[in-house]
């Protein structure tokens, strides 16, 4: 008997196995899973990024003194460092904003310009609040965000949802379609049925998280979401197709 033919995942005919099937169904499952968290802790980022979006200058709102105005803090830059973990690199600026070495903070700043790569000690520079969110920095004409501004916990929620939710009903599909396969007693699947729909899953995870990043429009991140994915899965399914027609000819 030869056993090198036989898988984990493949039973001794070349059908689809039951631990393939609930191993795909399984996956689908926790991903799935995930992606309706992050969606369900979702509204409550939106909200925050609509009301900084909306926030006017202190000096302009009727009310300042409720914390949902923006300010703006002249402080002086203290130092700069990069802080290193892994491949990941943090950028880093303390600013001093009054007598005292206790009225300094430690800034991590989102990227390395156009303010932080210009910065050096004894610098002048404006430090952007809403509420207790230190968003921004200033210098001269150049602005900067910090990764305390609003919207990027959204951004990321969206984005990272988006892509488990499609990768997530792949699974969930690919397991209905191996059940069937094995109930019907079908031959093994070739590499093209794999590969293709598995390029295709990330081409449009890629868009629905690109579309998530570039815009904070919801309707049109779904609305490109819904369209990658339609033409993704659309061309795996003629690739399929093609390919299996040009094997059988």
């Amino acid at each position: 008997m030869n056993r090198s033919s036989s898988s984990p995942f493949s039973s001794p005919s070349g059908r689809p196995s039951l631990m393939g099937v609930t191993f795909a169904a399984v996956v689908g499952s926790v991903l799935v899973l995930a992606a309706a968290v992050l969606f369900a802790l979702l509204p409550g980022s939106l909200s925050e990024a609509r009301e900084f979006r909306a926030a006017r200058p202190c000096e302009e709102a009727a009310a300042p003194e409720n914390g949902d105005c923006l300010s703006a803090w002249p402080g002086t830059v203290v130092s700069t460092d990069v802080g290193r973990k892994n491949k990941a690199v943090t950028n880093w600026v303390t600013v001093d904003f009054g007598p005292g070495q206790e009225r300094s903070l430690r800034i991590r700043m989102q990227g390395s310009g156009p303010v932080w790569e210009t910065l050096a000690p004894g610098d002048r520079v404006t430090a952007l609040t809403w509420r207790d969110r230190l968003w921004g920095l200033e210098k001269g004409e150049l602005r900067q965000d910090t990764t305390e501004k609003p919207g990027r916990t959204s951004t990321a929620q969206l984005a990272l949802g988006l892509a488990l939710l499609i990768t997530g009903a792949v699974f969930l599909r690919g397991s209905g379609w191996l059940h069937r396969r094995r109930a019907i007693g079908a031959p093994p699947a070739r590499t093209s049925q794999i590969l293709v729909p598995m390029a295709a899953t990330f081409l449009a995870a890629g868009i629905a998280v690109t579309a998530a990043v570039a815009t904070d429009r919801l309707w049109l991140v779904l609305l490109v979401t819904a369209a990658g994915c339609a033409m993704a899965w659309t061309a795996s399914v003629l690739l399929v197709r093609r390919l299996a027609g040009v094997r059988t000819a």
